[in-house]
């Protein structure tokens, strides 16, 4: 087995968070520097940018699983990566359905826009990624299962806008892969907050939207190479591989 140094959460300018620096080559460039083998693209509700993303970052030898931070009708934020571009593209569709219509104001909560490997603009999102889709949590993650993805609620340590702030227990028959915390140290509080997680994997991501916060915070893989079967397997404990704490 070999270890894979992963940041699995971070916003591109696609998000309206998301600072211009936070382009392709910017993040590529950011995670090569910092020793990052494995990139987690994870912007608000969409998955528009993941494929240039992912392009720039396999001609470097970067691994990119392609994902969204999904807001469900109740303000939860979901992670959830999917095993090809085409299948994220697929669920681009379902978001496309289900992202409430409310008209971005780029002077307020920033601009929406995929850039090309140059960055040069290519799409402009006009609604608001960072509103609530109109799908509740089951009927989210059922969605993400029925496009063969992995599904981890995001910083459920934080006060806002996480499985526990919004809902506070771990809902019955939510079966998730992961659950993710913003600090190294965040799982044992939460383990002694809500017991339900007992047994549950951790995960850490840096929930960049700079790219000086990349790699604040990661997960170790232990497997036999950076791909999406691999991390699915580790995120089980399957077969050898494993998150290494």
């Amino acid at each position: 087995m070999h270890s894979f140094r992963a940041d699995l959460h971070m916003h591109t300018v696609l998000s309206p968070c998301g600072d211009l620096s936070m382009s392709p080559r910017g993040i590529v460039a950011e995670c090569l520097a910092k020793g990052v083998a494995i990139i987690g693209v994870t912007d608000h509700n969409t998955t528009r940018q993941c494929r240039i993303v992912t392009e720039v970052a396999r001609e470097k030898g970067l691994f990119v699983l392609p994902g969204v931070e999904m807001t469900t009708r109740e303000e939860v934020h979901l992670l959830a990566y999917f095993p090809s571009l085409d299948v994220a593209d697929d669920f681009q569709r379902w978001l496309d359905t289900h992202l409430q219509v409310v008209e971005n104001k780029p002077e307020f909560f920033g601009y929406q826009v995929v850039v090309d490997r140059h960055e040069q603009v290519v799409y402009q999102e006009d609604r608001l990624l960072i509103a609530a889709l109109d799908a509740d949590i089951y009927t989210s993650a059922q969605a993400v299962r029925d496009h063969g993805g992995l599904l981890i609620p995001a910083h459920v340590g934080k006060g806002k806008n996480s499985l526990f702030s919004q809902l506070g227990i771990m809902p019955e028959g939510l079966e998730v892969d992961a659950l993710e915390v913003s600090m190294a140290d965040g799982q044992a509080r939460v383990a002694r907050r809500y017991p339900a997680v007992t047994g549950c994997t951790f995960v850490t991501g840096s929930d960049a939207h700079y790219v000086e916060d990349i790699a604040s915070v990661t997960t170790l893989f232990s497997m036999e190479r950076p791909d999406f079967y691999e991390i699915q397997m580790a995120l089980a404990g399957e077969n050898g591989r494993g998150v290494i704490p």
